[in-house]
């Protein structure tokens, strides 16, 4: 064995712990295990004991098989090629790139993060369910398209007003691009993560369905409790308090 056996080997075992944890806590988890104890039988069986009939039917397996995979693992490619493309990942490199001036500074108009954090207070104390999308490097113009475009500047009155019970807009999402209010009245993807706690309830799951899939940052105010809650990358922060929101939303956004 060379070094290079070795080197491979610690890779394919880096790879296959870190695939482990990006599925941890979904219900692609034990689709992966499996997946893996496969991928360990053929090896010993094609490899190690060189069994031919059964390696045969083995490798004609595997050349379905990354369709197959591709078809299964469909949302959790999506997030990780999100992640690796987002802001957030190479935030570093950029910062990096500024200093030696390669690139500008980024003086983009900063969002009117308060009037959101103020509609969602007031809506919290009314018990107004809201469902609030902010983009950040992903392109949700698909999800736009699914609403009504609106192009607005951010008002907190304008928010309020979209969800209240008798506005026709009001059981969508409203979706934050461009420091403007793009549209309402969206459809968002359901999440179907079976850990998403069951008292939770549609805005929620549609909240960690778009997070799922793209960087956004999505807030929700309950109709039933008014509590306001708070999905990014796939995760809840729930029972958010008005005073810290707008922080969180802050911290999520850069």
């Amino acid at each position: 064995m060379e070094i290079k056996d070795i080197i491979d080997i610690v890779l394919v075992a880096v790879l296959m712990y870190l695939g482990y944890v990006w599925t941890r806590g979904t219900g692609a988890r034990n689709i992966f295990v499996g997946l893996i104890t496969l991928i360990v039988i053929w090896f010993f069986v094609t490899k190690i004991f060189k069994l031919e009939v059964l390696g045969a039917i083995f490798n004609a397996i595997s050349g379905v098989g990354a369709f197959a995979l591709i078809v299964i693992f469909q949302v959790e490619i999506r997030q990780f090629f999100s992640k690796i493309g987002s802001k957030q990942s190479w935030k570093h490199f950029s910062r990096l790139l500024e200093k030696l001036h390669i690139t500008k500074p980024n003086n983009e108009m900063l969002l009117p993060i308060k009037n959101i954090t103020e509609a969602c207070k007031n809506m919290s104390k009314s018990k107004i369910g809201a469902l609030i999308v902010i983009a950040k490097t992903a392109d949700l113009q698909e999800h736009i398209d699914t609403g009504e475009i609106i192009n607005a500047e951010i008002n907190t009155r304008l928010i309020e007003n979209i969800f209240f019970k008798n506005s026709p807009l009001h059981d969508g999402a409203v979706i934050v691009a461009n420091n403007k209010i793009v549209s309402a009245g969206a459809i968002l993807p359901i999440s179907r993560n079976p850990e998403i706690p069951k008292n939770l309830g549609l805005r929620h799951r549609a909240a960690l369905g778009i997070s799922e899939r793209t960087d956004a940052v999505v807030i929700i105010v309950s109709e039933e409790t008014g509590n306001i809650s708070l999905a990014s990358n796939g995760l809840y922060s729930l029972k958010i308090s008005p005073e810290k929101l707008e922080n969180l939303i802050m911290e999520k956004l850069n």
